[in-house]
């Protein structure tokens, strides 16, 4: 390894001794992930030895080793090495089996392992690993908490919509706070590379006749419709091949909600579902992701049935409205939590019209609200936006295309008061909670308290860091990222008796054990002047009640390069499809004041077991290059 690791590095030592600067590309070039302030911090070490601000081949390779030869992956080679320099591919066996509990593991494995990442030849060839190669495994995505069978789609995909969770956010045009943020079409592309699949729209009349994006009586800046379905026409299916739903909030008046109607249609052409697939009207069953593949559904109020706008197909309806029933002409968001200013009581009916002075608000309510465009209302096949009554109205009433939009205040109250009714409704119903108006600065709420009663479409600010988001992003990262995650067997079955409160026999219950290892690179403090933090991890379950759970590590004195912890910490998971794991990393201000460097989450059945990497994120959800967590993980 001697030999190689010369090879790799005298080409940049050919005119002498190197800087940091240099030293920094070199590793690069290596493909070595590392910190800035870490690095400093080890070259600064190596230089105090002599004097100059540049260092030999001798020290770069002290340099190295000090970054990359882990004494806890040490420890793990010698333990399956007999020479502690070679590992056979017998022994990488063994090492699969018997500490990765990769069962199946054999002569393939060991080999595609060993072909991938042994960077030294003649080792590679003798089909063997060195110390480098099994580092380099260790570091790879293949080694990391999270299931790499579940980074790719797994699920069955041939289920009812209404079967799955999906990936919903709330304002999506918003990238600050809702009352002056700038409503920006960034936030619609990074909602869609993020994967989400249901995005809000929320519509108002413009000038010349072209609707415009915005939240409706504040000072957010406005969009013209039109850049919003370009933005959507060419990012909809990059990051899943998924439906994807525009739940549009819609205040336009028949005349631009035509205009709507003919920019869906003419800028998403194919991709835009405007009837039935296969021309057949089931009414009993919504069809499955994988049916509409590369789909964009519209999701708005709706006149009339299915069958009469299909009756309509063809025909031009340019000009034609309808008068919607009152139980429908109110806009969804409107009825639960409207966002008026402060100062302003709420009035007791709550129209947009009673805040204009004339025409008298009663009359200019009833157009705007009450009408819709017939060209806009034939583009809603499968997402119709049906007015919440109650559980027994839906169950007596609704189709299976029928969707509800419920307030997060509203939805609360029927989780205390009605959980099983909750559920027997969502599995019949695609179900949307959205954050009360009230949250200003775009702050989100708990979304796992929805999803353990099957609610699909739990929509967040995407814009507002902060848990909710990580646990949003953390359950979607399963089944490939692509935004529908199907739903457990219990929340999809009609029947079902489960509710969270009381889960019954629809307990299989995990013992999960996590011994905490180790730090590495994790992001110092902002207080340090060099590469200091005081590091600590708590580790947290999410899902139903009874499995919420919290337990914290010691805290490592000064040492953000590479803490060392070998803390064990136990918990018995009643429900585990439900639950949700969180690591966070936070530095040890003062006993009363903790500061987040890093945290990473990802659901509980997407665990992988053995001695697991952990990967960090940022506050903003952005990975953290270099930094990681080292875990051994086991259940059973």
């Amino acid at each position: 390894s001697h030999t190689w690791f010369w090879n790799v590095i005298q080409n940049d030592f050919k005119t002498g001794n190197i800087d940091l600067e240099g030293s920094m590309r070199l590793l690069e070039k290596m493909q070595i992930p590392f910190d800035e302030d870490h690095i400093k911090h080890i070259f600064r070490k190596t230089l105090d030895k002599h004097t100059g601000d540049a260092i030999s081949m001798d020290d770069f390779r002290a340099v190295y080793r000090a970054l990359v030869h882990r004494p806890e992956y040490e420890e793990l080679f010698k333990a399956y090495s007999t020479d502690g320099i070679i590992l056979s591919d017998t022994q990488l066996i063994k090492f699969l089996v018997k500490e990765q509990f990769q069962t199946e593991a054999d002569d393939t494995t060991a080999l595609e392992i060993i072909m991938k990442y042994e960077p030294i030849d003649e080792v590679r060839k003798k089909r063997q690993m060195s110390f480098e190669g099994f580092i380099r495994y260790m570091r790879s995505d293949e080694c990391s908490i999270f299931k790499i069978q579940h980074k790719t789609v797994y699920q069955d995909m041939n289920q009812p919509l209404c079967d799955y969770f999906i990936s919903s956010s709330h304002n999506t045009y918003l990238i600050a706070d809702q009352l002056m943020g700038p409503s920006h079409l960034w936030g619609y592309t990074s909602a869609l590379l993020k994967g989400c699949r249901c995005l809000e729209i929320d519509c108002w009349d413009g000038t010349n006749n072209e609707p415009i994006v915005y939240h409706g009586h504040t000072l957010t800046s406005k969009i013209p419709f039109r850049s919003v379905i370009h933005v959507i026409d060419k990012y909809a299916f990059m990051s899943s091949a998924y439906p994807l739903v525009l739940s549009l909030e819609n205040h336009c008046s028949p005349k631009q909600q035509e205009v709507m109607a003919h920019h869906l249609k003419s800028i998403l052409g194919d991709k835009l579902l405007f009837s039935p697939i296969g021309g057949e009207v089931d009414m009993t069953h919504l069809p499955s992701p994988e049916a509409l593949k590369f789909k964009v559904l519209i999701k708005n109020k709706k006149y009339g049935t299915l069958e009469e706008s299909m009756l309509r197909m063809g025909e031009d309806t340019h000009g034609e409205t309808e008068e919607l029933s009152d139980s429908d002409s109110y806009s969804d968001e409107d009825t639960d939590d409207m966002l008026l200013p402060p100062q302003r009581p709420r009035s007791p009916i709550k129209r947009r019209g009673d805040r204009r002075s004339s025409p008298p608000p009663q009359k200019k309510s009833k157009v705007n609200k009450g009408k819709i465009a017939l060209a806009l209302s034939d583009l809603v096949v499968y997402t119709k936006s049906q007015k919440f009554v109650s559980f027994e109205h839906s169950l007596i009433n609704q189709q299976c295309y029928e969707n509800n939009s419920i307030g997060e205040s509203n939805a609360r109250k029927l989780l205390r008061s009605s959980a099983k009714e909750f559920i027997s409704h969502t599995t019949r119903f695609i179900t949307r909670i959205y954050p009360k108006g009230r949250r200003v600065g775009s702050s989100n709420y708990n979304p796992q308290d929805f999803w353990n009663v099957g609610c699909q479409m739990v929509a967040l600010n995407f814009q507002t860091p902060g848990m909710p988001m990580e646990l949003q992003d953390g359950k979607f990262l399963d089944n490939g990222g692509c935004g529908y995650v199907l739903k457990p067997e219990f929340l999809r079955d009609r029947n079902t008796r489960f509710t969270p409160h009381n889960v019954g026999g629809y307990s299989k219950p995990m013992s999960l054990s996590i011994r905490l290892i180790s730090g590495h690179q994790l992001p110092p403090s902002s207080l340090s002047k060099t590469n200091k933090a005081d590091p600590k991890v708590q580790i947290e379950i999410y899902g139903v009640p009874e499995d919420q759970a919290r337990k914290k590590s010691s805290v490592v004195k000064s040492n953000a390069l590479s803490p060392k912890w070998n803390e064990t910490f136990s918990f018995t998971i009643q429900v585990p499809e439900l639950a949700m794991i969180r690591f966070c990393v936070e530095d040890e201000v003062s006993l009363v004041h903790n500061e987040f460097l890093g945290q990473f989450t990802l659901p509980v059945m997407s665990l992988n077991t053995g001695y697991r990497n952990i990967p960090l994120l940022s506050k903003e959800g952005i990975k953290l290059e270099s930094a990681s967590l080292f875990a051994h993980i086991w259940y059973y």
